[in-house]
């Protein structure tokens, strides 16, 4: 008998990455090409399709379905994107075009809950109906499975927790509002905090000055990251602020929603992942204790491959006719 399987897409910001995934959650082969943003919603499905046939070539059998995470906001049924940020994108009929092209039933999602779809069923949350992932990358975003149900909210945007408001005069956000925990917390946020100060004070910043070869408008969280280890004291101060900011979040979704696993993961906390034990430790401190007495707050299981195994999971139990878990 051959064995199902599914695609699963992540459509980012800087890649798209399609992957075959078997039944068990397994990563069999994938593809990955830069994202073409200059070339337009168009383009980049262009790109999606190629990748599905080029996975399609070397398989016994037809697989079961697509699933798609898309960084962005994403109509619930229809599968049109509304709004996604990053790809420049309004109102993209993506699961309509990609289903005609294709001739396969497509569900899409918005990435990070591809991404807690992937973590609860495959890696940190597996055997847990109550877990909350919050993924600090570039911004921050998130996905809550409570009582065993995957929330997606009345329009299908529940997990937008980068956009709490954890300081009322905070700075501006991309979404247009102030104090978000993503302007905060979130790699765009730690980049211009740390450039700030540097150019407020380029002999105090001189180390992620030579870092970034002199070049201010080059300091990014990765700088950041590298001068926090070398023991640079602004480098570490600035991560005392994001730190007593994602504390403050992570506070603010673990009382509303009192979930047995906080799960973190993200290229911020990948790449710092310190992070996850100062979290855990102020977390506790500030959120209440009833909230806390059964809380286990751990790093993400599958890493950057939550989102291709999370899209693809996602499509094979939608379309093999049971229901997502």
């Amino acid at each position: 008998m051959e064995e199902p399987w599914s695609i699963g897409i992540d459509i980012g910001g800087t890649k798209l990455e399609a992957a075959y995934v078997d039944e068990m959650g397994h990563v069999r082969q994938r593809v990955r090409k830069p994202t073409n943003i200059k070339g337009g919603p168009s383009a980049i499905i262009e790109d999606v399709i190629n990748c599905m046939w080029a996975l399609r070539e070397g398989a016994v059998s037809t697989p079961v379905g697509v699933g798609v995470g898309v960084a962005g906001q994403v109509e619930k049924g229809s599968g049109k994107v509304k709004f996604a940020p990053n790809l420049d994108w309004r109102d993209v009929p993506l699961q309509e075009e990609l289903q005609h092209s294709v001739g396969l039933p497509v569900i899409v999602t918005n990435d990070v809950r591809a991404a807690t779809w992937g973590e609860w069923l495959y890696g940190a949350g597996r055997g847990c109906d109550d877990i909350l992932c919050m993924f600090v990358g570039t911004g921050i975003g998130g996905g809550v499975v409570s009582g065993g149900q995957m929330l997606s909210g009345c329009d299908n945007t529940a997990g937008e927790v980068g956009h709490i408001t954890v300081d009322l005069n905070g700075p501006r956000c991309s979404c247009g509002n102030r104090g978000c925990l993503e302007a905060l917390a979130g790699g765009w946020a730690i980049s211009r905090l740390a450039r700030e100060k540097v150019e407020a004070d380029p002999e105090v910043g001189r180390l992620m000055l030579e870092m970034a070869g002199g070049q201010i408008e080059e300091i990014n969280v990765q700088i950041v990251a590298r001068a926090v280890r070398g023991g640079d004291p602004i480098a570490r101060q600035l991560m005392d602020g994001v730190v007593d900011a994602l504390v403050a979040g992570a506070s603010t979704l673990v009382n509303a929603f009192n979930p047995c696993r906080l799960i973190l993961g993200g290229g911020v906390i990948t790449g710092m992942p310190d992070l996850i034990g100062r979290i855990d430790k102020g977390l506790r401190k500030l959120a209440l204790s009833a909230a806390c007495s059964s809380l286990m707050v751990i790093p993400a299981g599958l890493r950057t491959d939550a989102g291709v195994i999370g899209a693809a999971a996602l499509a094979s139990r939608t379309f093999m006719g049971n229901s997502p878990k």
